[in-house]
């Protein structure tokens, strides 16, 4: 008995000083979401890229956790940055397609010749919907937005400053860099530009008024939503991260062989495209400028840090830029290269270590989870999202039911659809005419073997939850086009198999020659005297 005593105050003792190592979980964090354009699945290093280098993403991933069945909302871009601002799915705010594509007959001047005409949708996000900026200022929290919107216009009254960002640089109706490009100076009307910053990319300009930002805001607690262009089409770096990626290609090994088929359009069938790769690779240099400033400020164990993307990579269309094997498809396509990202939440004061965590999660889910963070009372209604604290804390979620609904045709090649996924299964249907698909994913990845014959009752439960959902919320539908012409559509299609796919090659072959060059400037990177 004599020696309880002083063993239990060593105990004790020993308790307490581990506890002190613990970070201790602030009640009000700052935050930083990171939202890439366009970006892949395995785009990066810590979800498998060998080709493409994102050292600073990897060592965040170290620190956080990764959701390796991460989801957007929708396989294109204004639809899923909509479902990341309110919490809610595509059928449900009604931004089902990116804004500015054409829907019912205004479709035919595409002259693709197709079985439907597209559905219309919402042009702009509804001021009927509390967003995740909103949400936080109500709060308490300064808020800030620096890169791409395409979620309105200042005509219809609804950039950033319209949805409760206090501040915005450079976010405006346009859906990429398609004015001044990704080197200064950059044209855009809601962003300074400064002499001295000819030359430097749009990522890093983004990230230096983020930095900016936060310096300016560092006693407040903020949200800081840093949405880069990149790495949406037209794709751009400078020459000596280009001739890097080049040579890295070449010791890999070179195929004669960059594309195939897909159902609608040519695929790239590697990831050994060196413009995108330097694109990539100077994104990650500004996250991690931005992840520094934190450091520097002292700010970075009081700030939860979100890293996701809006979409699949570019596997087919725009500029057929990546490869995202094992996944089938891309950006646009239906299956799981159009919609599983990269999802990553580092919560500074939890000992995550880069753990995984393969719970399928969406985009929806990070406005409860911050707010739930952010200790807010006041949880918006209606939202189809759930908060991932109980993952982040080492619990569980109940299985749900994930939606998508797409009624429109892809410039990628996706096709009008609608698709749930409940545990490991998973259903499209397709509106061109009612077909299914069923896959199961843990067993087929890369969804080759469609199942519905073999599992009749599963496909008809979910296929009947699925439409009961989208008639619930009085979903958009596509139309058929009565000038609809299958002759027509067969030539486009012809066209695809054989002009465009060798147009594709030649391309890629004179962009991994040794004498590649753009042009004399290589799109604004360098000076020419």
């Amino acid at each position: 008995m004599k020696l309880l005593k002083p063993i239990t105050l060593l105990l004790c003792g020993f308790l307490l000083f581990s506890c002190s190592k613990e970070p201790k979980a602030p009640s009000e964090p700052n935050f930083l979401f990171i939202l890439v354009d366009d970006l892949g699945y395995n785009d990066v290093g810590f979800m498998g890229s060998e080709f493409y280098e994102t050292p600073h993403l990897d060592r965040l991933a170290s620190k956080g956790m990764v959701f390796t069945n991460g989801y957007a909302n929708s396989a294109v871009c204004s639809p899923s940055r909509a479902s990341l601002m309110t919490g809610k799915f595509t059928a449900v705010h009604g931004i089902t397609d990116w804004i500015g594509a054409p829907a019912g007959e205004e479709w035919r001047s595409y002259n693709r010749y197709s079985k439907l005409l597209p559905a219309d949708y919402e042009h702009q996000l509804s001021k009927e919907m509390t967003t995740l900026p909103e949400a936080l200022k109500e709060a308490g929290y300064h808020t800030f937005f620096a890169g791409k919107w395409h979620l309105g216009s200042a005509e219809e009254k609804s950039l950033p400053t319209d949805h409760g960002f206090d501040i915005n640089k450079g976010g405006y109706h346009v859906g990429g860099p398609y004015s001044g490009g990704y080197f200064s100076p950059f044209d855009n009307p809601l962003m300074e530009d400064a002499p001295e910053e000819k030359g430097m990319s749009l990522s890093m300009k983004l990230a230096k008024e983020t930095n900016l930002y936060i310096e300016q805001h560092q006693k407040d607690k903020f949200l800081a939503y840093l949405s880069f262009y990149a790495v949406h089409a037209p794709i751009q770096t400078s020459e000596e991260k280009w001739a890097r990626y080049r040579d890295k290609a070449e010791a890999m090994g070179i195929d004669s062989i960059g594309f195939e088929m897909e159902r609608v359009l040519p695929a790239r069938k590697y990831q050994d495209n060196p413009v995108y790769a330097g694109l990539i690779e100077q994104m990650d240099e500004s996250v991690g400028s931005v992840v520094a400033k934190l450091e520097e400020l002292g700010l970075a164990e009081n700030t939860i840090i979100v890293f996701t993307s809006d979409n699949g990579g570019v596997v087919s269309g725009d500029n057929y830029s990546t490869n995202l094997d094992p996944l089938r498809g891309g950006k646009g396509y239906q299956w799981e290269g159009g919609i599983r990202i990269p999802y990553l939440v580092y919560v500074p004061w939890l000992q995550n270590n880069g753990s995984k965590n393969d719970t399928p999660v969406t985009g929806v889910d990070f406005l409860p989870t911050l707010l739930d963070y952010a200790g807010v009372s006041q949880i918006p209604e209606g939202l189809d999202g759930t908060s991932l604290r109980p993952l982040l804390e080492g619990g569980t979620l109940q299985e749900r039911a994930l939606y998508w609904h797409y009624p429109h045709y892809g410039n990628q090649g996706g096709e009008p659809n609608s698709t749930i996924r409940k545990g490991d299964w998973k259903l499209i249907h397709y509106w061109e005419d009612g077909h299914k698909e069923l896959y199961h994913l843990k067993n087929d990845l890369s969804e080759e073997q469609n199942v519905l014959g073999e599992n009749p009752e599963i496909a008809e439960t979910l296929s009947q939850q699925l439409l009961d959902w989208l008639h619930e919320r009085n979903a958009n539908f596509a139309k058929p086009d009565p000038l609809y012409n299958p002759d027509s559509a067969a030539m486009v299609a012809e066209r695809y198999r054989t002009t465009l796919i060798q147009r594709l090659e030649d391309q890629r072959k004179a962009m991994l020659s040794k004498d590649f060059q753009p042009n004399k400037d290589w799109w604004g990177s360098k000076t020419i005297d």
